[in-house]
């Protein structure tokens, strides 16, 4: 794919929109939180021989990035543990909390990575929602990636797009925002925060998905500011995958973590009820 392309019905080339836009684009790469051992250490919520499970934290990015293997989920991971590969069995976006599997070798990984494909492992999510609602509602719709977009990783509701289905079933609603609970059928790219965006209630916080995309560039080019907390009111988005049951994919646990500090203070300051349990 290059910067421009024909036009088909002039000589001179047009932007190609999903490489430019009219947002000044960094030279760096977005910043990256640098993770400590002794930070590692407190996230485990399980570990045998096969697997290590983590409670992430909602500012660290799950893959390697170029800053180090400390700057990602996964080459902190290898680091703490010592192993020459942790295989990420699935992944969560930078600014989504919760539940992170790694296997600790290819047999297990194998295994699990198949139960994923074959959506045989579920996974439960919460969410704070704009808008208040208090019916469940379960949006069908296919995802594909949004060609008008200029943050070229966002995806969209397109009829060409992929099969992906997500419920969300509100637990309680307060000062203008849901709580949700939110179960996924399908595992498509942002899929939750999507199809959120579909139905016209974003996630608080959300740069991307949320009422404007251009805050996302804003907030690469200038890190977080009291302009965007203005305008976003959560750093992250608020989003949390609070479980993962593995009982059909050869582990037989369901693996648990509990509701974030960030997003119960939310909900609190919000007169949000937050259901004991979750």
């Amino acid at each position: 794919m290059t910067l421009t392309e024909k036009a088909p019905d002039a000589g001179a080339p047009r932007l190609n929109p999903r490489l430019a836009c009219d947002w000044p684009r960094p030279a760096r790469e977005p910043r990256v939180r640098i993770t400590t051992p002794g930070e590692i250490k407190s996230w485990i919520l399980h570990e045998d021989e096969q697997v290590l499970v983590l409670n992430k934290p909602g500012d660290v990015v799950c893959h390697p990035s170029k800053a180090g293997p400390w700057s990602s989920l996964a080459g902190a991971v290898r680091e703490y543990s010592g192993l020459a590969a942790a295989h990420l069995v699935f992944r969560l976006d930078r600014e989504t909390s919760g539940v992170v599997v790694f296997a600790k070798n290819p047999e297990a990984a194998d295994r699990l990575q198949k139960a994923m494909r074959l959506r045989q492992a579920g996974k439960v999510y919460f969410a704070v929602m704009t808008g208040e609602f208090s019916e469940p509602v379960t949006v069908d719709q296919p995802l594909g990636d949004d060609v008008k977009s200029p943050v070229l990783a966002k995806s969209a509701v397109r009829p060409d797009g992929q099969a992906a289905v997500t419920r969300f079933i509100p637990l309680s609603h307060a000062g203008g925002f849901t709580l949700a609970r939110v179960v996924t059928e399908t595992g498509r790219k942002h899929q939750i925060r999507a199809h959120a965006q579909w139905l016209g209630r974003c996630l608080v916080g959300d740069k991307i998905y949320g009422p404007d995309e251009k805050y996302f560039l804003e907030f690469i080019d200038t890190g977080w500011t009291p302009a965007l907390a203005e305008k976003l009111l959560l750093p992250r988005q608020a989003l949390h995958c609070a479980g993962i049951d593995l009982t059909k994919a050869g582990l037989d646990r369901v693996f648990t973590a509990p509701f974030p500090a960030d997003l119960r203070a939310f909900c609190e300051a919000h007169a949000i009820y937050v259901p004991s349990g979750i």
